[in-house]
């Protein structure tokens, strides 16, 4: 567990401060959150716990009262489908729904993506309309993203580079991709008007100013609107909770939260990482219910984690703000930028981002 040992200064600019050390004889954090567990009978009933039913629930937008575990991909399903999607760092957006966008003519939204690209890279010059371009888009569907029958298959979009003097079947290099998904939208499919597709989920790799030509293109084709979708403060709690809480087949690194100290003439960030046994072994202590999570035990949780760094290093992180959390599922910024890390549960994570960006849309 961080905090046993000693204090990290400030670099030259100001800019880390790292908290770090060895973890406590007799997991101290773990009975710090014996102590400060929840109770697990007593509560009245109806209150204290808003259910968002069997997914995620049915009110977005509103702070919810618990969530369910993120789910591990089925047993049959390929891990290798989707290995490309892990350790990339991915900017997040929201989408509101498409209109008249149809799965079957994902190869001709390709070609006119290309000749739009084309055009704006090189106003003024010809375009070849027959795809000899500079940059050569592909989309697919990945039909494994999905939370239910009911979600519409996630969309791939990729852009590759050619250069002129290579070799015409030379291979081309990879330069952006952008991938739509829907996971477990359950309740805003049920009231989607007709002809309207709904993808509310956009993640980017690659240089903003393809991500501004795709994003323009389809907000002209399909009526549709991008926005940046970052995350809050709150929801990174519910993050670190979530991922604290699931289980993995090896050992994973450390959790590691950073915060940010406001009100400094000069940015101040502090690192404050977690032995993964020691974290897990404090989520065991919190949480009540198997395979759900509550508000409570989220603040409870986080609670813990802020009492044994205060007594180590007498600062109060309640008085910061958290802007990442990283963990052996995955990591995440308030950015709205998100690593994923474990094959087995890219679906459960989807699912709370696929909530998140359906909050901002409605």
């Amino acid at each position: 567990m961080a905090g046993g040992a000693g204090r990290g200064g400030a670099g030259a600019d100001g800019t880390g401060v790292q908290m770090a050390g060895g973890r406590p004889a007799g997991s101290a954090i773990e009975m710090e959150g014996a102590m400060r567990t929840l109770p697990s009978s007593g509560r009245p009933s109806g209150t204290g716990r808003l259910s968002r039913g069997p997914l995620f629930g049915r009110n977005y937008g509103l702070s919810p009262g618990s969530r369910l575990l993120p789910p591990r991909c089925q047993e049959d399903a390929d891990p290798q489908k989707t290995a490309f999607l892990l350790r990339k760092q991915w900017t997040l957006y929201s989408v509101s729904p498409l209109y008249k966008f149809s799965s079957a003519d994902l190869k001709d939204y390709a070609r006119m993506l290309g000749v739009f690209i084309a055009a704006e890279k090189q106003k003024g010059l010809a375009v070849d309309v027959d795809g000899e371009l500079g940059v050569r888009v592909a989309m697919s569907g990945l039909p494994e993203l999905r939370g239910s029958e009911q979600d519409p298959a996630a969309v791939l979009v990729q852009l590759s580079l050619r250069s002129s003097l290579s070799p015409k079947n030379s291979e081309e290099k990879l330069i952006w991709s952008g991938w739509f998904c829907c996971v477990a939208g359950d309740d805003l499919l049920e009231n989607l008007p007709e002809n309207f597709t709904c993808l509310p989920l956009f993640l980017v790799n690659g240089a903003e100013s393809y991500t501004a030509i795709v994003g323009s293109w389809f907000q002209k084709t399909f009526d549709c609107c991008f926005r940046r979708l970052a995350i809050s403060p709150l929801n990174l709690t519910w993050m670190a909770a979530m991922w604290t809480g699931c289980k993995v087949d090896k050992n994973t690194a450390a959790m590691e939260l950073l915060f940010s100290v406001p009100h400094l003439p000069q940015p101040l960030d502090i690192s404050y990482a977690i032995h993964p046994e020691d974290v897990k072994a404090l989520w065991d202590t919190v949480q009540k219910t198997p395979g759900e999570i509550t508000q409570e035990e989220v603040d409870v949780f986080m609670e813990c984690l802020y009492s044994h760094f205060h007594r180590h290093f007498k600062i109060h992180l309640s008085a910061t703000k958290l802007v990442k959390v990283s963990t052996g599922i995955a990591s995440a910024h308030c950015d709205g930028i998100i690593k994923f890390l474990q094959s087995q549960y890219l679906i459960g994570v989807l699912m709370l981002l696929t909530e998140l960006a359906i909050s901002q849309i409605q």
